[in-house]
Formats: structure tokens, sequence, C-alpha cells
């Protein structure tokens, strides 16, 4: 899915190392990076999204693409892949710019390679980022706003909601595996409800349970502007109830697909 993203008008790539990996619950872990490097990163808020750099099992060090244009993923696919890293998008949770920190919060399935590297990270490890760009763009006629994601999205809204302003009015819903992973910290505007969604062990995928929510949901009146993302079901299944059964404008929806069940993708 290709929704409409803001790129920033300059950009590079970005090396830097892990300074610390932090555990936030069972299915959650927050790695800060840094490094003087970081100095050329142009901080957006939202749901500011980055390609992550990291090694592969094996290999001695890191070696980034060095094309700071489109030409950099034909580079990456040129090496061999004894010295190709690892790249996956991920949202940006929070930058420090005064303590040149970046923090990447990593939801953790399984043995994804991103899961398996963000569980061993350790100080000193390297990794890179490159930045795309955000693709929440609320428009201004919007009154209020729906937030919705499994947890693979949930860094993502947690980073919008602590940059809205406070006049924002949403619906959240946030669905995560076990009821240890709900933050009960949520930094948000008073106008904001958080709806969390524990799965618990139960059967089905993930995003089952927000999507069903939602489709339960009375929702506020007034037009509004949705982003909604995580495994490729929920955002397609949330974007047809949505024009379909209650008649929102497809162009107020913004959808992603951060990833698909059972098929991992290409290294």
């Amino acid at each position: 899915m290709l929704p409409k993203v803001r790129a920033p008008e300059t950009r590079r790539m970005i090396t830097l190392e892990v300074l610390a990996n932090t555990a936030l619950s069972p299915g959650f872990t927050t790695v800060t990076l840094g490094g003087p490097e970081l100095e050329h990163l142009r901080p957006t808020g939202d749901d500011q999204t980055v390609r992550l750099f990291f090694p592969r099992d094996g290999q001695d060090r890191l070696r980034m693409p060095t094309f700071s244009n489109e030409a950099w993923m034909a580079e990456l696919l040129l090496m061999p892949r004894s010295r190709r890293p690892w790249v996956r998008n991920f949202t940006i949770r929070r930058v420090r710019p005064e303590l040149g920190e970046v923090d990447i919060e990593f939801a953790l399935h399984g043995d994804a390679p991103a899961s398996s590297w963000a569980r061993s990270a350790r100080p000193g490890s390297p990794a890179g980022i490159f930045d795309m760009g955000v693709s929440y763009l609320p428009p201004a006629g919007a009154s209020w706003q729906l937030l919705v994601g499994e947890e693979s999205a949930v860094p993502a809204i947690l980073a919008i909601l602590e940059h809205a302003p406070a006049s924002l009015a949403a619906e959240v819903f946030l669905e995560v595996p076990r009821t240890e992973d709900i933050r009960p910290d949520v930094v948000a505007p008073e106008g904001v409800r958080v709806h969390w969604l524990a799965r618990d062990g139960a059967d089905g995928l993930p995003g089952t349970l927000a999507l069903e929510a939602v489709r339960r949901s009375p929702l506020r009146p007034g037009r509004f502007y949705t982003w909604v993302a995580g495994e490729a079901r929920l955002p397609t299944g949330l974007r047809r109830h949505l024009v379909n059964d209650r008649g929102v404008p497809k162009s107020d929806i913004a959808f992603l697909g951060y990833w698909r069940h059972g098929r991992s993708s290409p290294g």
C-alpha cells in the first residue's frame, strides 16, 4: 500500500550506533541510537519513518549504501548477500537532538530479522537510518481523528499523540499481544480517548480485535480523518468498512500495510 507521503527535501544515509536497549514490556523494546551523523536528521515529528539498516548475523560491520537518492535500493541489491545489511521500515519514536539520540521502538515478532536484532542489540552495535518522511497528513477540515493499529503501529500512533496539538480530538484503538503490553502512561491531549485491546492468546490475526472494535463503535459525529496501519488485513478491512458502511471519503483515510502475515520481507 502506498499512501500519500511528505518526503524530506534533503536527506542522507546516517550511520549510528546503539547507545542503549530498554525493554518496555514482553512485546516491546526501545533501541536508542546515536552518533555525530545524527545532526543530519531533521526531526519532523508525527509518524516520521526511516529505513533502518542493521547487520546480518556473521557480518563483521555494517555496510551502508552510499547513494542518498532513489538509486540506493539498486546499490543495496547489487551487494552480495554476505555484505548486504538488513533494511526495514520503522517509525522514529522520539528524537533528542540536544543529546544526539534517537529512539526506535520495536514490536517483537517471533524470530523476524528486525526482532532478533532488537533483542540482541547492545551498546556499540552498528546501525544506520535513511529518512523517508511522514504519511500522517490530516486535512484542515476534519473535526476529529480515528487512529487505529496493532502492535507494529503502536510506536507510530504514540509518537503522533505526543506531537499532537492540545486541540486534537480522537478515538484511538491500539491492539497489543498481551495485557502486560498496555501502556498506562500515554501522553495525549484531553480530547483523545485511547482504547487498548489485548489478544492474550486469543486466536486470530493481529489487527482482528482492532478492526472489530471499530466496526462496533458508534464513533463521533462530523467529518473525521483516519490513519490506520499494521498487518495488511487491518488497514484494507477498515478502509473498506469506513467507505462502504459509513460513507467516509477515501481521501480522508490514510492506510498502510506494514507487513503481511505469513510473508517475510525480501532480504
